[in-house]
């Protein structure tokens, strides 16, 4: 008698309605942008484009003040919401973006809240530095109070940062696109040769290197960190005790060594060797490879150095082109021939300014992504062939 009687509800329901039930709605799925500038919002029409649907309707706006506002101008309860967010130049406004537009939707009983953040701000603080504090852990307990309850981003600094999380975080991958580039634009790529501009991001340049099929370089001796511990108080040396005799005129030491009579081994400083390049790059295209490009200074010395050694062509291959201050100039005066990033951060206005910039688009993987994890379908499609180090 109550199924009956439910059915009929529902046939009456749709009727008068003229839309679904409830329970149906439960099982959709909307997309919104929490960017309140419009360039920012050309990555989420296309990524809507492509699962065919529409952005949702939601105002985000600052008001006069610099307070951010958000109105959701549809109703999410009970469904799968997707937060399309990229970050602009000003970093700290976008973040309070998606945190007011994540706590909106969950007070307004979204059933899940799935960020998609293709490139994950402040991930360079990811480390402890001195006395300085990791804002990426910050950040990622931020978002999980916020409502968040499943992350796609794209390319993190470091891997490691997926565990800082206690939710899901699925890190995908740009190299296939860069490396199509690579295959299908650069003229005689054959005689090419992946250079890492740092020992540090050998095993990135390696992994573009093997499924290139081509050799491998690195350059060494650059600044590995510009950071400075001369004046935070690590060099002061523990107080030396005279203990022969108390005079009673000794002020009390600040600083003692653990054990008297004992001193700690001295530590030798780090002398920067001089730049040199391993590997053959005479005659040959150099492509160097990175997941960040923004202060472009260290790219343009290994421009430079890369020159020197016989290089004839350089490219750049960078997933996140921020390109903060003067980049777009630098590049341009510079001896770099191409610089190709991905579009997980709005750089129009600095391909204006430097037509030596090309963008690949990755809507296509994070459209895939959001249509694979409504649907409750394995995300191992999208790693094939990816390495761990990649």
């Amino acid at each position: 008698i109550y199924k009956r009687l439910y059915k009929t509800y529902e046939q009456v329901y749709s009727k008068n309605t003229g839309g679904p039930t409830m329970n149906v709605a439960k099982s959709g799925y909307r997309v919104f942008s929490a960017n309140s500038s419009v360039a920012s919002t050309e990555l989420a029409k296309k990524i809507t484009e492509r699962l065919g649907v529409e952005l949702g309707k939601s105002v985000v706006f600052q008001e006069s003040n610099r307070e951010t506002r958000v109105d959701v101008k549809e109703s999410v309860r009970g469904q799968t919401i997707f937060i399309i967010q990229t970050i602009p130049r000003d970093v700290n406004t976008a973040i309070m973006e998606l945190l007011v537009m994540a706590y909106a939707l969950k007070t307004s009983c979204a059933k899940n809240i799935i960020g998609v953040i293709p490139y994950f701000p402040y991930s360079k603080q990811c480390k402890m530095r001195k006395r300085g504090s990791i804002v990426c852990k910050l950040l990622a307990s931020m978002l999980a109070k916020a409502g968040l309850t499943h992350i796609i981003t794209m390319d993190l600094h470091q891997k490691e940062i997926q565990g800082f999380f206690s939710f899901p975080v699925d890190n995908l991958r740009a190299s296939p696109f860069l490396i199509q580039y690579i295959q299908e634009e650069i003229p005689d790529y054959r005689n090419a040769i992946i250079v890492a501009k740092s020992p540090a991001a050998a095993k990135r340049a390696q992994s573009y290197a093997e499924r290139l099929r081509l050799g491998l370089a690195v350059i060494h001796g650059e600044a590995q960190c510009s950071e400075s511990d001369m004046a935070d108080g690590r060099h002061s040396p523990p107080c030396v005790r005279n203990t022969t005799g108390h005079t009673g005129l000794e002020l009390p030491c600040k600083q003692q060594a653990p054990f008297p009579g004992i001193e700690l081994p001295i530590m030798m400083a780090k002398e920067k060797p001089p730049i040199t390049v391993v590997g053959d790059v005479g005659g040959r295209i150099a492509i160097i490879v990175d997941d960040i490009i923004d202060d472009v200074g260290d790219f343009v010395a290994a421009a430079e150095i890369l020159k020197e050694r016989g290089a004839y062509k350089i490219y750049i291959m960078a997933t996140h082109g921020l390109l903060s201050a003067d980049a777009p100039r630098l590049i341009e005066e510079s001896a770099i021939d191409e610089v190709v990033v991905t579009n997980t951060v709005p750089h129009e206005v600095q391909k204006l300014q430097c037509p030596k910039i090309k963008t690949v688009d990755v809507s296509m993987i994070l459209a895939e992504a959001i249509r694979r994890i409504h649907n409750g379908e394995s995300m191992a499609y999208l790693f094939r062939n990816i390495t761990v180090d990649d």
